[in-house]
């Protein structure tokens, strides 16, 4: 199998092109100028690895999203990075010649080959809700991850069953890893709906470029991308913690772009890279745009639902004070330190008065 350098050059790519793509890699994973020299050392020497993109229940928009992606191009991770050997969305072949490309790297390539998972598998009447080349999806679910390196949970269906899984459920639409028969696989999750394109293709890349996986939080997403809240990185945030908050849709708070807490935003318990490193190429992400967050890279995100109910525990400046008594807190601060200040300026000047006599 070629490397992915020998593909770049076949498809005319200049030496000074290929350098050039290797520092934007190694900036778009947040790595600094020194690891450009070993992304491209890796590229040269190491094949393309195979890679089984499968899809259960799902709308397709991580595989639009994806698509999508500007650092690195979607392109050069399809067509130089790694080999894409099955994703019925893209592919060009069809019926019984793609279903057995799934066979060949399953059997080819034992404990080589990627799994990619966008959607999720239901596991009511014996998985016939989701059915792929005539057979449940869950089969050809459980039959790649066999012998897979790995397995990526693509989107918040394949990670935590989205609204698929939503009450009531009647599929039992299921996440990857709860899918018996999966194993002991390493799963790293990319939760979003969508993920971010970006998030997608770094992912892959770390993978490609270290040969190891990217190192994971408690859930099994990468830290990366997924250690900080979106709160925490929002450029709103001033206004949350000096207690300048949009009331409703449009009022001067909105205009202003006062912060969008009370509106249900769930960006302070929401951990993913939206604030950072946005979306559309770095143009924008959805509170950028004077939309709260909904969560949507959590867990039971749609069960949870009153996108628009504000959250009721989230404190300020680490007291107990809710973001009511915040904006009041904040004027009796206001308030006691001019008190203060008058008061402090009337004893000296007594003073100065009183040695002057």
């Amino acid at each position: 199998m070629e490397t992915f350098y020998d593909v770049m050059r076949r498809q005319g790519i200049t030496r000074r092109s290929f350098l050039k793509y290797c520092s934007l890699t190694a900036a778009a994973l947040g790595l600094g100028p020194s690891f450009a020299p070993k992304i491209a050392h890796a590229m040269e020497t190491k094949e393309r690895i195979p890679v089984l993109w499968l899809h259960g229940l799902e709308c397709t928009c991580c595989s639009e999203s994806f698509i999508r992606s500007a650092h690195p191009l979607a392109k050069d991770v399809v067509l130089s990075m790694l080999s894409l050997d099955y994703d019925d969305t893209i592919m060009a072949a069809a019926g019984h010649e793609a279903e057995a490309i799934v066979e060949e790297i399953v059997t080819k390539y034992k404990g080589r080959y990627l799994l990619a998972v966008e959607g999720n598998p239901p596991l009511n009447e014996d998985g016939m809700y989701c059915i792929i080349g005539g057979k449940p999806f869950t089969d050809q679910l459980t039959y790649a991850s066999q012998h897979a390196k790995a397995i990526i949970s693509w989107g918040s269906c394949a990670s935590w069953g989205c609204v698929q899984a939503a009450r009531p459920n009647p599929t039992r639409a299921t996440p990857v890893h709860k899918v018996p028969g999966i194993g002991n696989k390493p799963i790293i999750k990319v939760p979003g709906c969508p993920p971010i394109a970006e998030v997608m293709t770094a992912v892959v890349t770390y993978i490609l470029t270290f040969e190891r996986f990217p190192e994971l939080d408690r859930q099994g997403r990468p830290k990366m991308f997924y250690s900080q809240r979106i709160h925490d990185k929002c450029y709103r945030r001033p206004h949350f913690d000096a207690g300048q908050f949009v009331e409703k849709w449009d009022d001067e708070g909105a205009k202003k772009g006062y912060c969008l807490y009370k509106m249900g935003c769930k960006g302070p318990t929401t951990y993913n890279a939206c604030s950072t490193v946005r979306w559309n190429g770095g143009l924008s992400f959805p509170i950028q745009a004077g939309h709260g967050c909904i969560g949507c890279s959590e867990d039971g995100f749609w069960d949870k639902g009153g996108f628009y109910d504000r959250l009721t525990d989230i404190h300020q400046f680490g007291i107990e004070a809710n973001a009511d008594e915040i904006g009041v807190g904040a004027a009796t601060v206001v308030g006691a330190a001019a008190a203060a200040h008058a008061a402090v300026s009337a004893v000296k000047q007594a003073r100065t008065k009183g040695d002057n006599d």
